[in-house]
């Protein structure tokens, strides 16, 4: 391996040996691009690399709020600022009891690349709170998003850093953000956070995006393959926003969605996840705050698997749509044991590299990565931003068709990278050196600070 490259990805290592997720991801990216550090000498001049994995800017504070009791409690919020060199950084906020810098940073490197495939004009950043909205009433949440807010607004804006939801962060909760941004503010600067409500400025399908995005892709490599998208079995995993989207673009094109997961285990329903009573019901479970996808199984009325994971089950394509590192190896060593043909990531990161690994390594199989495939979410963001500083309406049908575009063009640039430094029909590779190259040129041009 290249030395400058080997010495950053060991700085990384070391130094942050507590942020187990930061490392992993930072050395399946700069692995990739290895024959585009070997093309430009000059990076380790200019010390490119350890310059992109440190964040621009990272911010830590504490958030005070009250429960319906009186009673007040403390948890801790982020936003890491990561990569501005292509615009203001970009990237959702997460609310969950397992957010810590490691994954905080993580998803803001993902980011960038991510942002940078989309071809539009945005960095990459991330944030959130160790604060977890399970089982808080609405007022608990306003009160916690209000003050998360207050200090937050200092470092954000629509031409600094536009934040957006994740994990725990939905239209509710971008509501509360936004309305306590405003009052602070006192100016309505609706660029500043994305996948807001239709009536202040928010964007058609973006609860959609990310989802529909993914089957898009799907679909690029399906015809590669020239192979058709109607009556493929697809296994997910989670039944939130994105895997809800999945099912219902995935039963539009003809395909069947045979499994849904939650913490408390997985769901095989052979019928499929294919009419508007179970889209319908997803959205109750996730707003139930119960968390639990046995819920569905006693619905109706098909096989609930406890505490296990739907990567046993023998399906045409997979597509983990939950969290982080869910894929491990012996859960990859079982989809090629079932003869599964296409992973397609979709959650960020949810494939350990030692999974990742043996699976690309695996003949004719094709795995894509979700930097490309959920890239999506944050394609309609962008273009919600666009819309506010217009102040433009756009149907979601025009919303649709620019995010099928974009996705089409995610994929080709993935694909024409990979071939231009000769690794073949390599997603996973072609995805990273495509989002790095621009990156990389911009920091260059922009010189070292």
């Amino acid at each position: 391996m290249n030395a400058y490259l080997t010495s950053v990805i060991d700085n990384v290592k070391k130094k942050y040996a507590n942020q187990p997720e930061f490392v992993q991801t930072v050395e399946e990216v700069l692995t990739s691009v290895e024959p585009v550090i070997n093309a430009h000498p000059e990076y380790e001049k200019l010390d490119l690399l350890n310059r992109m994995v440190e964040p621009e800017r990272q911010f830590t504070f504490r958030v005070c709020w009250m429960d319906d009791q009186g009673n007040y409690h403390t948890n801790t919020g982020y936003r890491f600022q990561f990569n501005g060199a292509l615009g203001p950084y970009k990237g959702g906020l997460r609310f969950h009891p397992s957010v810590y810098p490691g994954i905080i940073k993580f998803l803001g490197f993902e980011q960038v690349f991510k942002n940078s495939l989309t071809g539009l004009p945005i960095g990459g950043g991330k944030g959130g709170s160790d604060f977890d909205p399970r089982g808080k009433s609405d007022a608990e949440i306003m009160r916690f998003c209000q003050s998360f807010m207050n200090a937050l607004y200092r470092y954000i804006g629509p031409d600094i850093d536009v934040p957006a939801g994740d994990i725990g962060v939905g239209g509710r909760e971008i509501g509360y953000l936004f309305g306590q941004y405003r009052r602070l503010k006192g100016s309505f600067e609706n660029g500043v956070l994305t996948g807001k409500g239709e009536t202040y400025g928010g964007s058609l399908i973006r609860p959609e995006a990310t989802g529909f995005g993914a089957v898009y892709y799907l679909t690029e490599v399906l015809n590669h393959e020239n192979d058709p998208i109607a009556g493929k079995t697809i296994a997910i995993s989670g039944f939130g926003n994105v895997s809800w989207a999945v099912c219902r673009k995935a039963t539009e094109l003809g395909a069947k969605v045979v499994t849904l997961s939650g913490p408390d285990g997985y769901i095989y329903d052979p019928d499929g996840v294919n009419t508007q009573e179970k889209f319908d019901y997803m959205v109750e479970m996730r707003a139930s705050g119960r968390d639990k996808v046995q819920d569905y199984a006693d619905k109706f009325g098909c096989q609930f698997f406890p505490g296990e994971k739907p990567w046993g089950v023998k399906a045409d394509v997979m597509m983990p749509c939950a969290t982080q590192n869910d894929v491990t190896l012996p859960w990859a060593e079982k989809m090629v044991a079932n003869g599964l043909k296409y992973y397609i990531e979709v959650a960020n990161m949810p494939t350990t590299n030692e999974a990742l690994f043996y699976l690309m390594k695996q003949p004719g199989m094709i795995v894509a990565p979700s930097k490309a495939v959920n890239a999506g979410g944050v394609a309609v963001s962008a273009l919600e931003m666009s819309q506010n500083s217009e102040r433009l309406h756009w149907t979601a049908e025009e919303v649709d068709q620019q995010l099928k575009h974009i996705m089409h063009n995610i994929y080709q640039m993935s694909v024409d990278a990979a071939a231009e430094y000769g690794l073949g029909y390599n997603l996973v590779a072609g995805a990273n050196i495509a989002g790095f190259k621009k990156v990389a040129t911009a920091m260059v041009e922009q010189g070292v600070f």
